[in-house]
């Protein structure tokens, strides 16, 4: 392979344009198999956190993975104060190198593919445990970006028939309503007043909130639901620790982690990874994603257990998603040019 003399960009538009070109739902797939079998891997993520001047919480994060034969690295950055600010809240690029020279070979917006990649791997989630097709009702915690993008996943695989959402800003509830409307013409858009409400009513519940208190109780689920716990701290301990079914995508990033509940559980010794011997009074984490995927997990699934589905974010589906943006741009020829 020769290492090209230009550097690839894409800019938003383009990493939206292409990205309808593929399927995320197999890439993430394929990414789960490849790691589980050796294929590809992530290496520890850098993290720096500061408070802006208007005293929001901000971060960039760093993550760096490998899948097959593409290299790269994801580069996040967000503050909870850029909706105010009439900003999204996360802005990323990622960059992909050569194999053999590690010469960078294309940068691309990153927070586009970083929502469809979170939002891809809760689909594959689900769909290992329940049947798409099925799913009637749908909760939803928090109207931003990652809510409009699991719906958009949603809408095409499910026959749904009422979305129920509840965010902590009226005016961004409704605003979720009007999109959702447009999205599903035939279902009924409901804007809760109440978390609670939203919970309840969901077969399957997606938290996507930027809450770093656990507010949802396990009674709050009805029997058969899915909690994806995307935005990793809106589950109460006595959800995490009570449901029947609990799934990650990596222990080792859960357990090496001390911000999120079910991270400073397990440092607290309260939860122990797949396979391991659960403490008194706590639990393990019955398996991770990638083994439900290869059908390696032995415990049966029931239609009416409770299931939490706690995905921390693994850089390598960002990375195996660019991988065939990059790709369908060379077939195409979309992108600019840039000199070295």
């Amino acid at each position: 392979m020769t290492t090209p003399d230009t550097l690839l960009y894409l800019d938003a538009a383009h990493v939206t344009e292409l990205c309808l070109r593929i399927d995320p739902l197999e890439a993430v797939t394929n990414a789960f198999l490849a790691v589980r079998a050796g294929q590809a891997g992530i290496t520890p993520e850098a993290a720096l956190r500061w408070t802006a001047s208007d005293g929001t919480a901000a971060r960039s994060l760093t993550l760096p993975a490998w899948h097959t034969s593409t290299y790269g690295c994801k580069v996040i950055n967000a503050c909870i104060g850029n909706p105010d600010r009439g900003l999204p809240r996360a802005h990323g690029l990622i960059i992909l190198a050569h194999p053999d020279t590690a010469v960078p070979v294309c940068i691309m917006e990153g927070a586009h593919l970083s929502a469809l990649r979170t939002a891809a791997v809760s689909l594959v989630a689900l769909r290992a445990v329940r049947d798409l097709s099925t799913v009637r009702h749908v909760g939803l915690l928090g109207g931003g970006r990652q809510a409009r993008t699991h719906l958009e996943l949603l809408a095409p695989r499910t026959g749904l028939e009422t979305v129920t959402v509840y965010d902590a800003d009226p005016a961004r509830g409704q605003e979720f309503s009007r999109y959702a409307s447009r999205l599903l013409p035939g279902a009924q858009i409901v804007v809760a007043d109440r978390a609670e409400m939203a919970v309840r009513a969901g077969e399957v519940v997606i938290a996507a909130t930027t809450t770093t208190s656990g507010y949802v109780q396990i009674m709050w689920l009805a029997e058969g639901a899915v909690f994806i716990n995307v935005s990793l701290d809106d589950a109460t301990e006595a959800l995490l620790l009570g449901c029947d079914h609990l799934i990650v995508d990596d222990w080792t990033l859960v357990a090496e982690d001390t911000t999120r509940l079910l991270g400073r559980l397990a440092h607290a010794g309260r939860v122990t990874g797949p396979g391991h011997t659960p403490p008194p009074g706590g639990r393990q984490a019955d398996t991770d994603i990638g083994t439900l995927l290869d059908s390696a997990y032995l415990r049966p699934i029931g239609p009416r257990d409770r299931i939490v589905i706690n995905p921390f974010g693994m850089g390598v589906h960002d990375i195996a998603l660019a991988a065939r943006v990059h790709a369908t741009a060379l077939a195409c020829g979309a992108g600019t040019r840039l000199p070295r």
